[in-house]
């Protein structure tokens, strides 16, 4: 007998063997599925769970870009004009409210400027 035909004959066994071996692991799988319950640590991590992370990440971020902004402007006009403190001061007070805009509007407390366009 060649080689060939030998091989031949094992090869519907071990693919036999295989088929029962994923069966088997596709069992365990679903039973592994219907026993984790939602609040399991072991569980995937769901989408709405971070959803409020993600949103006050967003809010600060905005808040934070408006003071970082505010200043560098005040700080390029103080030493471009030479009026150092005042252009930092106040655009610092600038950048801060327009930071707490952002917060509100981001957050849908107050509307877009835009909105009104929109709408009609």
């Amino acid at each position: 007998m060649a080689p060939n035909a030998h091989d031949r004959d094992d090869r519907p066994a071990e693919e036999a063997d295989l088929s029962a071996r994923l069966q088997r692991l596709g069992e365990k799988l679903d039973r592994h599925r219907e026993s984790i319950t939602p609040g399991d640590a072991s569980a995937p991590r769901s989408g709405p769970r971070f959803a409020g992370f993600a949103r006050g990440f967003r809010l600060s971020s905005e808040l934070v870009a408006g003071v970082i902004v505010g200043a560098v402007i005040g700080w390029s006009l103080d030493h471009w004009l030479g009026i150092s403190p005042w252009g930092m001061i106040i655009f610092l007070l600038v950048g801060f409210a327009a930071g707490v805009v952002n917060v509100m509007r981001a957050a849908g407390v107050v509307p877009d400027p835009g909105a009104k366009d929109r709408d009609a």
